[in-house]
């Protein structure tokens, strides 16, 4: 299976989960994943990053879950010989339909994009002002701008990102296609927390 057609890419299964407008550093150095690297910086297309379902990220191909996040890749630099460091960014979710394995291990896929989910007014004050505060206390290098608090959806995505959840729960919140939805649960959480209301 090759990625001449738009609706097939290279999967990387990983112990996380990426979300749209989300970044994720990436250090590549099992042979496949280069081969991957460098296939799609040649032909300056996205890979898939799906949460590892069963496995683990080296040696035998895991299985990933069913949706993931497209990945694009920013910037690469090879600061040693057969190690990739990478910037890459979340575009656009998407579920796979079918994937096959190669003999070095690496898995294509034909995918079916998700459509962006529309743009709604956040329904939850608190999650809002838990994201600002963290932004400001951590500051604004790990959450590149534009900042879109009026975007259910953004805030619901970066939420998700650095929460102390689960796995499971984590995959959940990319799952889910109303970002209303996703804010409730994400709220709920921050109610079982603890969550205080920050002062702005």
């Amino acid at each position: 299976m090759t990625t001449d057609n738009d609706n097939t890419v290279f999967i990387f299964p990983l112990n996380t989960v990426l979300f749209p407008g989300g970044r994720l550093p990436l250090r590549v150095f099992e042979q496949r994943y280069i081969e991957m690297t460098k296939r799609c910086i040649a032909d300056d297309r996205p890979f898939g990053v799906c949460q590892i379902k069963e496995g683990q990220e080296t040696g035998t191909p895991a299985v990933p879950e069913a949706i993931g996040c497209l990945a694009r890749i920013l910037e690469w630099d090879m600061p040693q010989l057969g190690v990739f460091q990478l910037q890459t960014e979340g575009t656009q979710r998407f579920r796979l339909l079918r994937s096959e394995v190669a003999r070095n291990g690496l898995i294509s896929a034909t995918i079916e994009t998700l459509p962006p989910e529309e743009a709604k007014t956040p329904t939850s004050a608190l999650c809002a002002e838990v994201l600002h505060a963290i932004i400001d206390k951590i500051g604004t290098d790990h959450f590149p701008k534009p900042h879109h608090f009026d975007d259910a959806a953004w805030i619901g995505y970066r939420l998700s990102e650095i929460l102390p959840i689960d796995r499971v729960t984590r995959q959940r919140m990319l799952q889910l296609s109303d970002p209303t939805e996703r804010l409730a649960q994400l709220e709920q959480v921050l109610n079982e927390q603890g969550a205080p209301r920050p002062a702005r």
